[in-house]
């Protein structure tokens, strides 16, 4: 599956990785329910870091389609608010 990293890339994860990526993406979620900046920051660190960790880059010119994007490091609360769906950042 193709993630792509706002400001970063893309890169291609196998299908296994998806539980393990949507229980950050729950941490995630939970911070920003909770208003907690500290918590955010950290769950959003956590998820892009397994991300660039598990995943393999893709080429700078490759245009794959994503099937899902994540928010850039910096990213405000409200910024990655805006992006959740029903199921979080990461479908499934």
């Amino acid at each position: 599956m193709i993630v792509r990293i706002m400001g970063e890339g893309q890169v291609d994860l196998t299908d296994a990785d998806l539980e393990l990526l949507n229980s950050f993406d729950a941490a995630l979620e939970a911070a920003i329910e909770a208003e907690d900046e500290t918590k955010f920051r950290k769950a959003l660190q956590d998820l892009l870091e397994r991300v660039r960790e598990d995943g393999k880059p893709l080429p700078p010119d490759s245009l794959e389609p994503s099937q899902f994007i994540l928010p850039h490091s910096d990213a405000s609360m409200d910024e990655v608010r805006q992006m959740l769906q029903d199921d979080g950042l990461i479908p499934g």
